[in-house]
């Protein structure tokens, strides 16, 4: 089975482009798998199942929602290896944009989009600078100038990674992804793998549930300002 991650940040078309690669890959007889990976609430399930594609959804809740993906990945590919899945995605939320769910060896998208700025690229980390592909979306909206300097962008920050642009509405750069991923090597087992970078680092009193501002109630990793 070939697993590939997919980030990027809020709005940017994720979803939207997994449904239409997974579509291709689907009309060649490939079985497609998805995890989808969220914080409170998603309507995403309803837009899987209306394709017929097999998904699974978890809610982080008050976690991290990294945290929560590595945490439960390796009951994801028991889960896809049980359903015979040729491929399983797993889309992420990337709402703070230090996410960084990206396993060395595995195939690694990020997607963005170029209605988000031409200084969003260097604002993304790891989910952006790490990732063997990027997909840039939503370029129907924008001129053919603004594309150029977007992608530009995304250049600097991750020369190595192949990037395309994909419309996630009607299909356009669809086929040219998913011929990609099936060049995704397979996966066994995840077990003692690593990620491709360390996680947010957040264990203080806010996360125990403190709620109360002031110093008298803060400890663990705190960082502060220079004033």
């Amino acid at each position: 089975m070939k697993v590939i991650t997919v980030a990027g940040p809020p709005a940017s078309g994720k979803t939207a482009v997994i449904i239409k690669v997974a579509g291709t890959l689907m009309t060649t007889g490939k079985r497609v798998g998805v995890v989808k990976f969220d914080c409170l609430s998603t309507q995403d399930r309803d837009l899987y199942e209306r394709k017929a594609i097999p998904v699974k959804v978890g809610l982080s809740g008050n976690l991290c929602p990294d945290h929560f993906f590595v945490s439960n990945i390796e009951d994801c590919l028991a889960w896809g290896r049980e359903n015979k899945f040729d491929f399983l995605i797993s889309e992420s939320a990337g709402l703070c944009n230090r996410c960084a769910p990206h396993i060395r060896g595995v195939k690694a998208v990020c997607i963005i989009d170029n209605l988000s700025g031409v200084h969003a690229p260097k604002k993304v980390g790891p989910m952006l600078k790490l990732a063997d592909m990027i997909i840039i979306t939503k370029g129907d909206i924008v001129s053919q100038a603004e594309r150029e300097v977007f992608t530009f962008r995304v250049k600097q920050v991750n020369p190595g990674a192949i990037i395309l642009h994909v419309n996630g509405l009607t299909g356009q750069g669809a086929y040219e992804a998913g011929t990609l991923w099936e060049k995704a090597g397979d996966l066994e087992e995840l077990s003692g793998r690593m990620l491709r970078f360390s996680l947010p680092a957040a264990t203080c009193s806010y996360c125990l549930g403190q709620t109360r501002i002031g110093e008298n109630y803060q400890m663990g990793n705190v960082r502060k300002m220079n004033m």
